[in-house]
């Protein structure tokens, strides 16, 4: 994520030593981590702090981090190039080959079956029914990856989130053709 993110940033031309702190700190306070932090981004706070960053971009760097996840439909549109760099990154993070062995790992990791086909995708939660869905990995796919190529912010950030999309959608065809014994 952290390459991704200055790599970005240097293309479109945003700070990118804040973005590149950001980058690096972006999960200290994730809600699915520290959820006790996540409102006021303690820790990140508090390292910034111990590291000599000026209020001012502290500020900045935790306004950045805040408006990273993806909350379905609550998800938050960011307001700083810095902040569109950074979530483009994060997100980027989801997709592709990369993409697709993250969702087999976590789904397995947390007893999600790989597939239920009698349960439709649902793409219309917002934040708490994404964080509590309990559907199938290849459902995830539906519900948050293939709509993360419409929702980039950078111009760099879309073409990348293009190519990767396009590997992800192969890999779901040829996953359906094979569970319905097509060849």
């Amino acid at each position: 994520m952290y390459q991704n993110a200055v790599r970005i940033s240097e293309i479109e031309n945003a700070d990118s030593e804040i973005v590149s702190i950001a980058a690096l700190l972006h999960d200290v306070d994730d809600y699915k981590l520290s959820p006790e932090t996540a409102c006021n981004m303690n820790n990140a706070r508090v390292f910034l702090k111990t590291i000599g960053v000026s209020d001012v971009n502290a500020d900045r760097i935790c306004n950045i981090i805040s408006q990273i996840s993806f909350k379905g439909t609550d998800t938050v549109i960011p307001d700083t190039i810095e902040s569109k760099c950074v979530q483009d990154a994060d997100r980027l993070d989801a997709l592709g080959a990369i993409g697709i062995a993250r969702v087999f790992a976590y789904g397995g990791a947390n007893n999600r079956a790989i597939y239920t086909p009698e349960i439709s995708p649902d793409v219309t939660m917002n934040g708490a029914e994404y964080r509590n869905c309990q559907s199938s990995s290849i459902h995830h796919f539906y519900e948050k990856l293939f709509l993360l190529e419409d929702l980039m912010n950078t111009e760099t950030g879309k073409k990348i989130a293009h190519d990767r999309t396009k590997i992800m959608k192969r890999f779901v065809e040829d996953f359906l053709n094979e569970w319905n014994g097509n060849f």
